[in-house]
């Protein structure tokens, strides 16, 4: 039985690039979240229960979560549109479609990420 890593916060899932270009028009009202994750990595495995743990009731949002493996053209075009190299895991803070805050593997803390995104207000 396949266990869903997503069970606590309130991800979309980045599924097409229409999702990617709806995610930079929101980005010009209010920061979003994308969590960039392999699920053939341990490590990102690893990153995305800690930050859905440190959560708990906490909702960081809005909050995208991307599949690599199955849509690897989108994490492609995360890093052309941004700037920023690619990683996984990687966690990207965007606003007025600038990326303003990223970080990777275990440097993923919600602390710094719930931050990132107030800061980025």
């Amino acid at each position: 039985m396949k266990v869903d890593l997503c069970r606590t916060m309130n991800w979309t899932h980045l599924n097409d690039m229409a999702h990617l270009a709806a995610l930079d028009d929101l980005s010009t009202a209010r920061p979003v979240l994308i969590f960039k994750h392999s699920t053939r990595c341990s490590i990102s495995g690893a990153a995305l229960a800690r930050l859905e743990r440190a959560a708990g009731a906490e909702q960081l949002e809005p909050a995208y979560f991307l599949d690599l493996l199955r849509r690897r053209d989108i994490s492609d075009a995360i890093e052309a549109r941004y700037g920023i190299m690619h990683a996984s895991p990687q966690v990207l803070v965007i606003r007025g479609g600038q990326c303003l805050y990223h970080t990777s593997h275990f440097g993923i803390v919600f602390d710094d990420v719930a931050r990132a995104l107030e800061r980025a207000q």
